[in-house]
């Protein structure tokens, strides 16, 4: 049967000693044979080995030792051998080691004493410790302080053994003798822990005859005060105001630790703002002090978390917050802006957004790892902060705008996605954005982004001058005309069909290029890598305008997008321009451009041709511009502009939705109570004190402290694990917290006799761990007992937690088992409604190779109903608008996110179709990194998409 074990070595079990050997090199002379010989019993026995043969050998050999070495081995061998029989009677044979362990205590040597006492801390048999007692309490008074704190742990172990306050009646009162006088830190805080443990009451008094010297304790000592504090306070609420002014004077103590512990206690006892201000001081401190990253990861979730109760006195941090911005570390500052973005007023959104300026200034200079990441970033936060509070928009929009040719192309579409929306919300700036949009428009190197850019050309350039400048640019930036001459072609065609077939292209655009400040360019820069194949930049072609390269590379998507951004512009320069010839020539330009990229896509001078669908798209621009009707016009100037306008409205109610939806619990409505706690009796009490009984008020009124015992909400989560008929009843409560599962278990005795050596075993399938084996009990004749079993989950999937009950009777010498019911962990309790943009859910949705498809199977007829019954049985958001959803067309696609408590990402697809019978058919795909999370969810959907669970 399995014991408990107070000691881990490891053992390489590919070579086991002999018993022989070792008792052969313990009876020699030889002290290192001896200590390996030692090290490999011990070994042994912790392996489940049994030598019995060997405690008479060590008895005589060993014990006599005068090497310190062997004397400590000998106290490791003695902790973990068996020292009692079947029926729990001491063995005889301990009554042997008894003396050499009161000669122990007695040493002369320091160490020899204090391992022995240490020793002693980890028995729990009464017949051992009866003849020591007087040598232990000797030690208290020793000269060393590593015997004394020893000494003192060894006394603390004594009286709590259930006969404890026999042997040592008077400990609590020689304990707190021994703390006047001691001066050792770690024995002062040992004999304070003592007094913790075993009488509070002693510990409560000696804290409080020397409050004022709190402060120059020594750190362990002060981590004991604060967790009798924390005990004190949940059970006696009434008293925690004079306790919490002992927190308050040890945030300023010198160890980091204390004053983390110290700002964690005062969040948990105290709701008053100068307790919850002090203590978010204390986090933003250690945020800058410490340089350890983890350690500021941790203190950013503390300070998460009073964002989420004490929004209010976090406004005011703000700026200490984003301090933490100075860290490298990708993660920090990610959480830090996350932070920050939840706590932007109008009061404080001039100097986030200044600092966030300045933090993408740096990111321009410095030439670190991830600096693209970290800008994109940025720009998302000042897009927040720009839709939130539009009047900050025109301090940061033109600085942004220099960063639409960023080679890192994420960061670049998030530019130009915020300029695309300010233009359309902040009319006073799209002058301003327009023209350094087109000072700037040659830098850009991307595709994506350059289809953006040219959308905001075609429809906020309004004026005259705006429009023909806008011709001009993007005139500019294709070069000459035609994109390649006849003798190219057929160049072209004479080479092999290898992978460079445009390798001898020479390209006649000399055009100088005109920058920002008005001076000429000597050479544009290079094309970006990602968009522009190797074989197609080389020679001339890669100083040529960002257009031109693009569209030599096969992008004809992009050539349809200016295709349509110059048919925007020469409709709208017939309306602002009053000369027909100048309309005219512009317009004949245009349409030499159409029919050269016509011309282009066509020829084999590229490896591809133009796919169908730019191609009709440019065939369309060239009709149009031959032959232009009200309506045509109408539906290109006006039309695209109002679905855009739409699509704003639309994400700005979706986010209004989301905002209402977390301030469930509004912070001051126009009706709620104001609280004059001027007028309340002060009876002598602190601010902090009276600010801490205000709230505590509002919480009993509105009441919050009875919210915790839910007993509804527990039965609710109570598994049978045995029938009514079996000898032994046993159900279990199920706690689910975030990475482990706490099982109380109730086991009751249903028979006439004493069930002896019961036992709870359990096993795990998935990713779960069992921490501890529960121990052994007796259990009278009907009677009942309460085991708690705590199992650790390392991933989200669905677990199973199976076992049985052992136990032994009287009257019978074979044991008797009952199967317990297996216990589902539902992967629910792991997983949280997430969202996240649709371009990182692309990304994700291509970059992640586990994926379980689910035929759906289902009684529901609805779409929109299929849909919501799916997520309400996986607990995931959908990221597909609500607008997108609506309209009866026999089809629905979806996309749902959520989030596991360990950070992983579960992706779901929804893809339905009614069929002519009314039923549904379809698939729901299912990705995520890891395993075990598709396969949980696809069981999950498998088992609740036919409607009626």
């Amino acid at each position: 049967m399995e014991k408990t074990c107070t000691l881990l070595v490891h053992f390489d079990k590919g070579t086991p000693a002999l018993a022989n050997e070792i008792k052969e090199a313990l009876e020699g002379n030889d002290v290192p044979a001896k200590v390996d010989a030692m090290k490999k019993a011990i070994m042994l026995l912790l392996n489940g080995e049994t030598i019995p043969q060997l405690f008479i050998t060590i008895v005589r050999y060993v014990l006599p030792s005068p090497d310190h070495t062997i004397q400590k081995l000998l106290l490791l061998y003695l902790e973990i051998i068996e020292k009692t029989d079947s029926r729990g009677k001491v063995l005889p044979e301990m009554i042997l080691i008894c003396q050499n362990l009161r000669n122990n205590l007695q040493h002369p040597n320091e160490y020899i004493r204090g391992v022995t006492l240490r020793f002693l801390c980890r028995l729990n048999e009464t017949e051992i410790f009866e003849p020591l007692i007087p040598s232990v309490l000797q030690n208290l008074e020793h000269r060393h302080p590593f015997v004394r704190r020893n000494a003192i742990l060894a006394v603390m172990s004594i009286y709590k053994l259930p006969q404890g306050e026999q042997l040592l009646g008077d400990a609590p009162e020689t304990i707190e003798k021994v703390l006047l006088t001691e001066q050792d830190p770690s024995a002062k805080r040992n004999a304070f822990l003592m007094l913790f443990t075993c009488c509070q009451d002693k510990a409560i008094g000696y804290l409080f005859d020397h409050i004022d010297r709190i402060s120059d304790w020594g750190e362990q000592l002060q981590m004991v005060v604060l967790e009798l504090i924390r005990k004190v306070c949940r059970t006696n609420r009434g008293e925690k105001g004079k306790y919490i002014k002992i927190i308050i004077s040890l945030l300023v103590a010198p160890s980091t630790a204390v004053i983390y512990e110290c700002a964690g206690t005062l969040v948990s006892l105290s709701s008053a703002p100068t307790a919850i201000r002090a203590a978010a001081n204390t986090y933003c401190q250690l945020l800058l002090s410490q340089s350890d990253n983890n350690v500021k990861l941790i203190v950013l979730d503390r300070l998460n978390e009073l964002k989420s109760s004490h929004r209010e006195i976090m406004v005011e941090m703000i700026m200490d917050v984003l301090r933490s911005l100075s860290s490298p570390n990708l993660d920090i500052r990610r959480k830090t802006i996350d932070i920050a973005l939840e706590l932007i007023t109008t009061r404080n959104v001039d100097e986030v957004v200044l600092l966030l300026k300045k933090e993408v200034v740096k990111t321009q200079s410095a030439e670190l790892e991830k600096n693209g990441e970290y800008r994109q970033m940025l720009v998302q936060a000042i897009h927040f902060c720009a839709i939130k509070f539009p009047e900050v928009a025109s301090t940061v929009v033109i600085v942004l705008m220099d960063f639409l040719g960023d080679t890192n192309v994420a960061s670049a579409m998030d530019v130009v996605f915020f300029v695309r929306e300010i233009a359309e919300t902040n009319p006073k700036l799209r002058v301003s954005i327009i023209t350094r949009l087109l000072d700037t428009f040659y830098q850009i190197r991307a595709a994506r982004v350059c289809s953006c850019a040219l959308w905001i050309i075609g429809e906020y350039c309004l004026s005259l001058s705006e429009v023909e400048t806008g011709i001009a640019t993007i005139k500019q930036c294709l070069g000459d005309l035609p994109f390649y001459t006849a003798t190219e072609e057929g160049e072209s065609r004479d080479t092999s069909k290898g992978s460079q077939p445009v390798s001898s292209i020479t390209v006649s655009s000399r055009r100088p290029v005109i920058l920002a400040d008005g001076t000429y360019a000597t050479q544009s820069a290079a094309v970006e890598s990602v968009m522009s194949p190797a074989a197609l930049v080389q020679g001339s072609l890669a100083s040529q305008g960002n257009l031109r390269s693009l569209l030599l590379s096969g992008d004809f998507f992009l050539g349809a997008v200016i295709a349509s951004t110059l048919t925007k512009l020469i409709l709208r320069l017939e309306e602002v321009q009053s000369s027909k010839i100048e309309v005219n020539k512009a317009t004949s330009q245009v349409l030499l451009i159409l029919v050269s990229m016509l011309h282009l896509g066509q020829s084999s001078f590229l490896p591809h041709p133009i796919d169908n669908d730019s191609y009709d798209r440019i065939v369309l621009c060239i009709r149009i511009l031959c032959n232009t009707g009200d309506e045509t016009r109408k539906i290109w100037l006006q039309s695209c502009r109002q679905s855009f306008v739409k699509m704003l409205a639309d994400k700005q109610f979706r986010e209004t939705e989301e905002r209402k939806a977390k301030a469930q619990v509004s912070h001051a409505q126009p009706d709620d109570l104001i609280d004059f706690y001027h007028l309340k009796s002060r009876k002598g009490m602190s601010q902090l004190e009276l600010e801490d009984e205000v709230q505590d008020d509002l919480k009993r009124a509105t009441g919050e402290f009875t919210k915790e015992n839910d007993d509804a909400n527990k039965l609710n989560r109570i598994l049978q694990l045995t029938g009514f008929s079996d000898p032994v009843y046993a159900e279990a409560y199920v706690t689910v917290h975030h990475y482990d599962i706490v099982l109380d278990v109730s086991v009751i005795n249903r028979t006439k006799e004493t069930l002896q050596n019961l036992c709870l075993e359990l096993a795990t399938m998935g990713d779960l761990k069992l921490v501890e084996r529960p121990q052994n009990y007796t259990l009278a004749p009907e009677s009942s007992k309460q085991i708690r079993a705590n199992i650790k989950v390392s991933s989200t999937e669905t677990g199973v937690i199976f076992g049985n009950i052992v136990y032994e009777t009287s009257n019978v010498l074979e044991r008797n088992v009952v199967v317990l019911n297996d216990i589902h962990i539902d992967i629910m309790d792991y997983i949280s409604p997430a969202t996240c943009a649709d371009v990182a859910f692309r990304t994700m949705w291509a970059e992640f190779e586990w994926e379980n498809k689910v035929a759906v199977n289902t009684v529901i007829q609805g779409e929109k109903e299929f849909l919501n019954h799916i997520i309400k049985s996986t607990n995931m958001k959908c990221l597909t608008p609500l607008s997108a959803l609506e309209g009866e067309c026999g089809f629905l696609a979806a996309n749902l996110y959520a989030k596991s408590v360990f950070g992983e990402d579960a992706l779901v697809n929804v893809s339905v179709e009614k069929q002519a019978d009314g039923r549904l058919s379809g698939y729901i795909r299912i990705r995520s990194k890891t395993q075990g999370i598709a396969l949980s969810l696809g069981d999950k959907i498998t088992l609740k998409q036919k409607g009626g669970a």
